[in-house]
């Protein structure tokens, strides 16, 4: 490419691109021999580091050339002190200096893209396309596999395991909006009229539908006109259900007895197998009211002999008729 008549094929336009590429090229080689001449010279002028040498050695040199005949042990320590700090000062000025002019050649650089990129000529894409591929053959393996492409976030991962404070701010309102609803609920079933089919028992059953119980009672039973409701027993199942337990809590959990389920308070007859009593049937037993003296004269006989007290925690699967 020493010249143009060479056998060169060309437009006037690649011409001009290839003498501004050559003239940068030799313009960054001059730059970096200056460098390389500044460093050497240096290195020759001051004499106290060689390539090759350590540091020791320099000091030996220096402390031989300054120091003449015969000197006591301080002048010999404070002037290999004074020695080593001159060199250590040296080798840092030669230091920010090499940095400073790296810094200047990399603003220079910076300017002359800038420069570029600003610049309208029809050629100016083909001078940055240069520079471009200039820098891509200086970079280093590990560069350019950074440099191929741009990380981002891949839409199809599934996220919905990660935290999300809108999400679950979302989730917590609804929950409450459906706490509040089940208790406007439960409230509602708690309030409905439920209709008990019970029997008031002191021997013999006496069947009622419960209203208020001792007001029912009182006219035709004497032991219960001056009774309270703490002496009255309520036995379902064969079980005693003490006061503190409701009847919406014996529906709600589905409590069973020993023979039949404590939340089926309607009674009726299965004639299918009102024969055997060994067959668990589908209708309930009648509770019974009993007194609580008449329970205590007569527990050791049947069928007070086979009541317990209710146990929300033991359960009774299986359906029994003796007095296990």
């Amino acid at each position: 490419m020493s010249g143009m008549g060479d056998g060169y094929v060309g437009t006037a336009q690649d011409a001009v691109r290839i003498r501004r590429l050559q003239k940068q090229r030799e313009a960054e080689r001059r730059k970096i021999q200056e460098l390389k001449t500044k460093s050497a010279s240096g290195k020759d002028q001051s004499g106290l580091l060689q390539f090759g040498s350590s540091t020791s050695e320099i000091l030996d040199t220096a402390f031989k050339k300054e120091t003449v005949g015969l000197v006591t042990r301080e002048q010999y320590v404070e002037k290999r002190v004074n020695i080593r700090n001159k060199i250590e000062e040296e080798e840092k000025e030669k230091l920010q200096k090499l940095k400073q002019e790296e810094e200047e050649l990399q603003l220079q650089k910076r300017k002359k893209r800038k420069v570029k990129g600003n610049s309208r000529l029809s050629f100016a894409d083909d001078l940055e396309n240069g520079s471009e591929e200039e820098d891509a053959e200086n970079k280093s393996p590990e560069q350019k596999s950074f440099s191929l492409g741009k990380f981002g976030k891949d839409p199809t991962v599934e996220t919905s395991f990660l935290p999300d404070s809108e999400r679950e701010a979302e989730e917590r309102a609804e929950r409450e909006i459906l706490r509040k609803q089940w208790i406007v609920e439960q409230e509602l079933i708690k309030n409905e009229p439920l209709e008990v089919t019970y029997s008031y028992w002191d021997g013999a059953g006496h069947r009622r539908v419960i209203k208020a119980i001792q007001q029912q009672l009182a006219p035709e039973f004497r032991e219960i006109r001056t009774t309270t409701v703490e002496n009255l027993l309520y036995v379902k199942e064969d079980l005693i259900v003490p006061h503190q337990h409701s009847f919406y809590e014996l529906i709600v959990n589905k409590a069973r007895g020993k023979s039949g389920p404590l939340f089926h308070f309607d009674v009726h007859e299965d004639v299918r197998t009102i024969a055997d009593a060994t067959i668990e049937k589908d209708e309930s037993h009648a509770g019974k009211v009993v007194e609580r003296h008449w329970y205590e004269r007569n527990k050791h006989i049947f069928p007070a002999s086979r009541w317990e007290i209710y146990d929300p925690t033991k359960k009774w699967e299986r359906y029994t008729i003796h007095g296990d």
